[in-house]
């Protein structure tokens, strides 16, 4: 689950409809309707303030805004609660490690996305959020490859005919 900090702007087609799926999902869970993910580290933030329900709906509406600025139409109906305009502190240092962590995922699965914003230095934050000083949040979970180090999975792929590894071939 990400809830980007970052303006929804800056998302790639994919980027906008995964986020606003995961800010549907946090949704639920800060409506307690469902058991998964109420200890997620993303959900903090929402969960430290006065009204988490009506935060996380300011950021659907971010969300939503932007989807119709593309053209595209995001059911608003699925957000619970009116947003109430309110803004979330986030600090830059937050804004900053998620925006290169955007980057990179542009880079790899949207080119055209990531030219377009590669030499912006400080990016506009998402209109939930006011940018104050300050590093990267405690709860953010630390990348731990090393830039450019590439993870090659170990587990061996096993056939088709099950556990026994064993071909069905003649």
């Amino acid at each position: 689950m990400r809830l980007w900090t970052v303006h929804p702007q800056y998302l790639d087609t994919k980027g906008l409809v995964a986020a606003w799926r995961e800010g549907l999902l946090a949704q639920k869970v800060l409506l307690g309707q469902t058991r998964g993910y109420t200890r997620h580290p993303q959900l903090q933030r929402f969960q430290a303030r006065p009204s988490p329900v009506q935060r996380i709906a300011d950021y659907l509406i971010g969300l939503a805004d932007e989807a119709s600025r593309r053209g595209y139409n995001f059911d608003r109906a699925k957000i619970s609660v009116p947003g109430s305009g309110a803004k979330l502190i986030e600090t830059r240092g937050q804004l900053l490690f998620e925006w290169s962590h955007l980057k990179r995922k542009l880079r790899k699965r949207s080119p055209k996305s990531y030219r377009a914003c590669r030499k912006i230095e400080v990016p506009t934050a998402h209109p939930l959020f006011r940018i104050v000083p300050g590093p990267k949040r405690k709860w953010e979970k630390a990348n731990s490859r090393k830039p450019g180090v590439i993870r090659v999975s170990r587990k061996r792929r096993r056939g088709r005919a099950g556990k026994s590894g064993a071909s069905s071939r003649s």
